[in-house]
């Protein structure tokens, strides 16, 4: 009971609702949506990402699929089993790629594109660790604005100091102990994914040139039209 009482006084609405809703509205206004809702969904990749296992299960993909060409054909690398939708996708578009210019086009614009996706959500804790501190000190503003504004109450001074002085502490929980760490561990596991997946795509690039650019090309027929 007096370990509940001790919390309580940790415990504001009004504080809550300064810090909390000031910083998920800004962060609203200026993040997209999207970014939005898979930061929050990147909860569970922080608490269970293993980019140095990836990486080795990756090298083991690729030399499936290196094997796969070789023995079959390079049309068939699509049948390769892994667990890595990136690299499902990667082998799908080298089996359908008529030469290794293809494959690497795709290979760049995927990467880029997941590159933008990942800023997007490391930005958006980010903001929430600039913004938090923010919202407290402006709650802090509040509280004491409320304090000297009734000194003569003073049932009215202690409510007043308390939104002043928790705005300030949840200001510099969400920055300091939620939202930087996340952000930061978040770019890590960014650095390590981007990292195989570009050793990856290098690979196949390299089988791509080895059992595509060999095959001879069709040859391309003239335009009757043009020719009469």
């Amino acid at each position: 009971m007096v370990l509940l009482d001790a919390i309580a006084r940790y415990i504001d609405p009004v504080a809550i609702g300064i810090v909390f809703g000031g910083t998920l509205l800004t962060t609203v206004f200026r993040s997209p949506l999207s970014d939005i809702g898979r930061a929050f969904g990147a909860f569970g990749l922080v608490a269970k990402a293993n980019p140095d296992a990836d990486a080795a299960a990756a090298r083991v993909s690729v030399s499936r699929i290196r094997e796969l060409a070789q023995v079959r054909a390079i049309a068939c690398v699509d049948r390769v089993e892994t667990a890595q939708r990136f690299l499902i996708r990667a082998a799908r578009e080298l089996s359908e790629a008529r030469n290794s210019g293809d494959f690497v086009r795709w290979a760049a614009a995927d990467l880029d594109a997941r590159r933008l996706r990942h800023q997007g959500v490391i930005g958006v804790w980010r903001g929430v660790a600039e913004t938090a501190p923010a919202m407290g000190m402006i709650g802090t503003i509040i509280g004491l604005v409320q304090m000297f504004s009734h000194m003569e109450d003073a049932a009215a001074i202690g409510p007043a100091m308390a939104v002043a002085m928790l705005t300030t502490l949840y200001g510099v929980l969400i920055s300091a102990g939620i939202a930087a760490p996340i952000a930061g561990r978040l770019e890590t596991i960014s650095e390590a994914e981007l990292a195989w997946q570009a050793a990856a795509c290098k690979q196949l690039e390299i089988l791509a040139r080895e059992e595509l650019d060999s095959l001879p090309q069709p040859i391309a027929r003239p335009n009757l039209r043009t020719v009469l």
